[in-house]
């Protein structure tokens, strides 16, 4: 049996690194991207490789649409020389950044920054790699609890993850015929750097939004990581359009 290919956009550190782990593990070879860090790149590369899986990195900056032509070239020579195959099978579009910045204080130059890494990104880059999406592949667009409940600071960024849902439903209509499933996996509070590493590193932080989850404590990577295992493995092949929170409960 061919084994599987799913490409994971910022995959050297967090969520995207935890995903690609959990998806190594299942037996599915890992293509990730990366911004800058080749150290941390190489590492994951070593890390999948060291308990007998494949995987490759390679360098992308999701905000910049003008480079994705040479992205997907390089994507191609990697998929030929290293996996034997034209085509992969998984996209998890994961790569992002937060900024904080209240309503009155959010700067133009923020709101292209968020709506180019976490919107128009996504969109293009998927519609480029349509061509190389394996007919019965899978997707996964990270989203954000924010969209469902609001905290002061975060309106740019949740407005793009907004789009981002819808921009789910619409892939899952267009994309049905080819037997290609698209799913929004929406995080709660996660123990990560994402943000400057606000959940993880400030106790007071951890701990109201731990006070407010059903399960009684923020999430952990491992907790994204297993979901995005979970919606890309063989028992969730019937899910589709679907916004899945993974927040613990909170809120509700």
């Amino acid at each position: 049996m061919k084994q599987k290919i799913a490409i994971i956009t910022g995959a050297s550190r967090g969520l995207g690194k935890n995903a690609a782990l959990h998806l190594a593990a299942q037996g599915i070879a890992i293509i990730g991207t990366y911004h800058s860090n080749t150290v941390e790149a190489d590492a994951l590369v070593q890390e999948i490789e060291s308990k007998g899986g494949h995987a490759a990195m390679l360098k992308l900056d999701v905000g910049n649409s003008a480079s994705f032509g040479s992205f997907i070239t390089a994507l191609k020579d990697v998929l030929r020389t290293k996996f034997n195959t034209e085509h992969f099978d998984y996209l998890v579009n994961n790569a992002g950044i937060g900024i904080a910045a209240a309503l009155a204080e959010t700067t133009e130059e923020q709101f292209e920054q968020l709506a180019n890494i976490h919107l128009k990104g996504p969109f293009f880059l998927t519609q480029k790699l349509l061509p190389l999406i394996a007919d019965g592949g899978r997707i996964v667009n990270i989203s954000t609890g924010l969209t469902r409940f609001s905290f002061p600071g975060y309106a740019a960024y949740a407005m793009m993850k907004g789009a981002v849902e819808v921009m789910t439903r619409y892939m899952a209509k267009e994309l049905g015929a080819r037997g290609i499933a698209v799913n929004t996996l929406a995080p709660g509070a996660i123990e990560t750097d994402f943000g400057g590493g606000t959940v993880r590193d400030n106790a007071q932080v951890n701990q109201q939004f731990a006070s407010l989850t059903a399960l009684g404590r923020v999430g952990l990577p491992d907790d994204i990581g297993g979901a995005v295992a979970v919606l890309l493995s063989d028992g969730s092949r019937w899910i589709n359009a679907q916004r899945i929170e993974v927040s613990g409960g909170i809120f509700i």
